[in-house]
């Protein structure tokens, strides 16, 4: 026990050590982004692997999930870091996962490989990435591909628990925090772009149907609701967490609606009671990369650094724990969705700057 007590404190003095100086966020991406693509790029066929392990899993290549993750980071550290062009290659692998089935949207794995299932919050994650990044650079195929992700999303609705989104193509067992939230994300986004006032209904009718069904009474949000039985499966993810955060500052933004802004600060101090606890955040770190989206969000409105000096701890924590290859995370498998869940943490915190 007196090692364990040992322990923490120097792991304290080191977090307290590095958080005094400036973290050198640039170079810690850039040695992630190098680990990836060492390690996790199939050259020949531009695609990724799930996993580090010279073995591979089910699949010759990664399910579309972690590519999610990836776009997403390397975005990110586009904006932070000028010039760094790593989007495009993502991009590229993403669009071999196109599945041309009316509606068209991307399944969970390589199309050229097989036929496989379609996922609603995976083609969101993609269009939430891509409407990111069409602000920066206004690419048309970013917003041709999020508006194809829109019309695929939508048909995910139906009236059946008074709304909201399933989760899979196909099973109508269970609507999702996971799918709605990021449907919310996705329309928002595109009434910013187009001022087209179907997305913003399509915003508010989910928004409406996530609280009323999924959310705890401290503010934050279940998992699912199954159906028929509308059973609730109480289990709390900080993902879930951060994309209703964001969805309330973004409507602050649009609407300048107090209400949005009062509860989003609800959300957030709630999950931060929650999910922080002894200086850390859970070990799901690309789950942590969407939470910390919807503080920085937060952040940009109210100017809060309570919500962002929690992540830097954290994020230094995990810094101070990668083995002698640079990986992040503990145990024998290191998989792609950690690597880049926390090269989007880096690049945030770096573009934040505090």
């Amino acid at each position: 026990m007196k090692r364990c007590y040992f322990f923490a404190f120097c792991l304290s003095l080191l977090n307290s050590i590095s958080f005094a100086q400036p973290v050198n966020y640039k170079a810690r991406i850039e040695v992630l982004h190098k680990n990836i693509e060492h390690y996790f790029k199939a050259n020949k066929t531009g695609l990724y692997y799930e996993t580090a392990d010279s073995v591979q899993k089910d699949n010759p290549h990664s399910w579309l999930w972690p590519l999610c993750a990836l776009v997403q980071g390397s975005n990110e550290m586009e904006a932070f870091v000028p010039g760094s062009n790593v989007m495009e290659p993502v991009v590229k692998a993403i669009d071999q996962y196109y599945s041309p089935i009316n509606p068209p949207a991307y399944q969970d794995y390589v199309t050229s490989e097989r036929k496989s299932s379609r996922f609603y919050d995976d083609n969101q994650w993609i269009a939430i990435t891509y409407l990111d990044a069409y602000h920066r650079k206004p690419s048309p195929k970013y917003l041709k591909d999020s508006k194809m992700i829109y019309e695929y999303m939508v048909t995910g609705m139906d009236t059946v628990a008074g709304g909201g989104l399933y989760w899979k193509e196909g099973e109508l067992d269970t609507k999702n925090t996971c799918s709605n939230a990021p449907a919310i994300l996705v329309a928002l986004q595109l009434y910013k772009i187009t001022k087209e006032k179907r997305y913003l209904k399509t915003a508010m009718s989910v928004y409406n149907w996530t609280n009323k069904n999924l959310q705890a009474p401290d503010g934050l949000f279940y998992d699912a609701i199954k159906i028929p039985s509308l059973k609730i499966d109480k289990r709390l993810y900080t993902y879930n967490a951060g994309s209703m955060l964001q969805a309330n500052a973004l409507l602050y933004t649009i609407t300048k609606d107090k209400k949005y802004l009062m509860e989003a600060q609800r959300i957030a101090k709630a999950a931060k009671a929650h999910f922080f606890k002894n200086n850390r955040l859970p070990l799901n770190y690309w789950f942590n990369a969407v939470m910390l989206r919807g503080y920085q969000e937060l952040y940009n409105i109210d100017k809060n650094k309570e919500w962002i000096d929690f992540f830097i701890v954290d994020a230094n924590s995990i810094w101070l724990e990668r083995d002698e290859h640079d990986f992040l995370k503990k145990g024998k498998h290191k998989s792609l969705i950690d690597q880049a869940g926390m090269l989007e943490i880096y690049a945030r915190l770096g573009q934040i700057g505090l």
